[in-house]
């Protein structure tokens, strides 16, 4: 194990190849899922491989691609749904309705708790503080273990892009300070698990990134 208090893996889900982490304490194996959108055997197969014994869901928001079989996999493994932030409730809404849409399974769900900024998810002997960072939706929500150095970000930041603001109840100026008040002053040196694509580290995206780098917002 490295010794490392945290492993993830990224199990890419749903035609959309939005990025489910199973993420777990090494002490203990016992782990959670992050945005579970769909493709569950895939996913309990991962766990299994793994042998980690899931207790718990995290979801950083609401949309289709990241929380459509939350409810269903909650309800198979007995476990509870911790987050989004309520604000997201317009969208878990009508999952079943955007499922329909996109070709993916949709099931509205009521977390066993809404999340907020500053509140602490525990997974295993894992403590990950909770950053709200509104935009892409407004109750979006960010994951940092502090110290392993990771944030789970959903769409909030991608490597080389930001997340998208023309959904209803985005906001664009939401997104850039979500963005620049919250992840980055968790380090330069902490990577970060994107709801889509490759991860990257919050200094790679200051350096380089076209929408949020220091460059760009200087311009």
């Amino acid at each position: 194990m490295n010794g490392q208090p945290l492993r993830a893996a990224i199990i890419p889900v749903t035609p959309l190849q939005q990025n489910c982490t199973l993420l777990w304490c090494t002490a203990t194996m016992r782990g959670a899922f992050v945005d579970p959108g769909g493709d569950l055997p895939r996913l309990k197969a991962a766990a299994a491989q793994s042998q980690v014994t899931i207790e718990k869901i995290l979801l950083t928001h609401g949309h289709i691609d990241h929380c459509g079989s939350a409810g269903l996999l909650a309800g198979e493994l007995g476990v509870p749904i911790e987050g989004p932030h309520e604000a997201d409730l317009y969208w878990i809404a009508r999952l079943a309705e955007d499922g329909a849409k996109y070709g993916i399974t949709g099931q509205p769900f009521e977390p066993a708790r809404w999340l907020t900024d500053g509140d602490e998810v525990n997974v295993g002997d894992l403590t990950l503080g909770v950053r709200h960072c509104p935009g892409h939706t407004p109750g979006h929500i960010v994951f940092h273990h502090a110290q392993s150095k990771l944030a789970l970000v959903g769409d909030v930041l991608f490597k080389g892009s930001i997340g998208r603001w023309d959904f209803p109840h985005g906001n664009q100026q939401a997104l850039l300070d979500s963005i620049t008040q919250r992840l980055w002053p968790m380090g330069d040196e902490t990577a970060f698990v994107p709801g889509h694509g490759p991860m990257s580290t919050f200094g790679h995206e200051r350096a380089t990134n076209p929408f949020v780098g220091d460059a760009a917002l200087a311009a």
